[in-house]
């Protein structure tokens, strides 16, 4: 059975379905690349993708070792190339909740987000950047 279901709406705006909820998700191109950039591009879903895929693989690790990780922010900035136009990379930035947290969960949390799936499917040319920003003590 198929995951997405995507219909061209024309002036380079997609829609996507996703099969199993129905959830539905616009997008644009951007200003820069002729389109309106209402929305979403593609481009900033795979950085999203990326981001999203980062935290659930944290949150699976930080539930098993029971560290709370609940409220964690991101900022995600995604860095174009051209000659062709690409993603050449894509720096995450967590912000983390306050809490003490050990060198070892810090590392495994930075261990948990460098191997979700999302970041080993992407070509190694894109540059993935990870900083963690951990609450004073």
């Amino acid at each position: 059975m198929e995951t997405i279901h995507t219909i061209y709406l024309g002036k380079l705006r997609t829609e996507a379905t996703h099969v199993r909820s129905g959830v539905t998700l616009i997008s644009d191109a951007p200003i820069d690349n002729n389109g309106k950039g209402e929305s979403f591009s593609p481009t900033d879903l795979l950085a999203a993708s990326l981001g999203s895929c980062m935290i659930t693989i944290m949150g699976m690790a930080a539930d098993t070792h029971q560290i709370n990780i609940d409220g964690t922010k991101m900022k995600i900035t995604k860095v174009m190339a051209s000659n062709p136009r690409r993603v050449s990379e894509i720096h995450v930035e967590f912000d983390m909740p306050s809490g003490q947290y050990t060198e070892k969960e810090k590392k495994l949390l930075y261990h948990a987000a460098q191997t979700c799936p999302v970041a080993l499917s992407l070509h190694h040319d894109i540059k993935q950047v990870m900083k963690f920003n951990y609450p004073s003590s």
